[in-house]
């Protein structure tokens, strides 16, 4: 139906979002360089698909950053915060 594939391009987004922003952060990043790659991150997924990222990054930021510096993998923190379903 209609929300699940609504759910499933939520949960495709923030794992491409996430993905490149853990890319652009390193591989033992502090807060500075996630707080860095969020911004870069969203910037180079394209307008439509930015924005979303820029919305998703403001509303979870303090729990994509810890995560990300946990070392968590990007599908795992879409699901942690509700994205994605596990």
């Amino acid at each position: 139906d209609d929300v699940a594939q609504g759910q499933r391009i939520k949960c495709s987004l923030c794992t491409r979002a996430l993905k490149k922003i853990k890319a652009l952060a390193g591989d033992n990043p502090d807060e500075a360089a996630v707080t860095a790659a969020l911004q870069k991150g969203c910037r180079a997924l394209g307008r439509i698909m930015g924005r979303l990222c820029q919305r998703l990054v403001k509303k979870f930021q303090d729990q994509i950053t810890e995560e990300l510096q946990n070392g968590d993998m990007p599908r795992d923190i879409c699901t942690a915060i509700g994205i994605c379903r596990s």
